[in-house]
């Protein structure tokens, strides 16, 4: 919940592969809250006031989960809202501001985009949502303690810079702090 609250205002790339995790989590604990507070939330939380705050939210993050059907797969409406707002802001940068530091970042990973896209289950998702699902599988298979080759932690390595690149200018949006019309 604080580092999700944390993650969401410094950097939007982050929180999204965060609510990503904490999805799973709860599927994995199958969507038992109690569960999730006793094996996952109580072991690392250094002060016991946060608990119900912390069970709050998972219950929140349960039920939303369970009334927008998405108990095998799929992210809650708010992650899929910022993924939007994120791909519009890819938009903005590509066609409307023409950044072309951001566009050479972006062409330079397309390839790598194109070929996670080829071999994974997520065919029909534009390129952004593909860099974070790709990012997300990285975690995972450090978390697994699985080995990632040379060639393979380059082409993460170039989805990753890609999407700083958008966070940081999501957070300027944000912030008003952004001429759509310089770059």
């Amino acid at each position: 919940m604080l580092i999700a609250q944390q993650k969401k205002a410094e950097n939007i790339a982050e929180y999204i592969l965060y609510m990503f995790q904490i999805e799973d989590i709860i599927r994995a604990y199958d969507f038992d809250v109690d569960r999730i507070m006793e094996n996952f939330v109580l072991p690392q939380l250094p002060d016991k006031s946060f608990e119900n705050q912390y069970r709050d939210w998972y219950t929140g993050l349960i039920n939303q989960m369970r009334s927008q059907r998405i108990e095998k797969h799929g992210h809650t409406n708010e992650v899929k809202e910022v993924l939007v707002e994120i791909s519009y802001m890819h938009n903005t940068l590509m066609n409307l501001s023409q950044d072309s530091k951001y566009i050479t970042l972006f062409e330079t990973a397309m390839p790598v985009i194109e070929e996670f896209k080829a071999k994974s289950n997520v065919k029909d998702r534009n390129e952004i949502e593909v860099m974070f699902h790709a990012l997300y599988m990285k975690l995972l298979m450090r978390l697994k303690k699985q080995e990632i080759s040379a060639e393979t932690e380059d082409a993460f390595d170039k989805m990753r810079v890609v999407l700083a690149y958008l966070a940081k200018a999501y957070k300027q949006m944000k912030s008003g702090n952004m001429d759509f019309l310089k770059n």
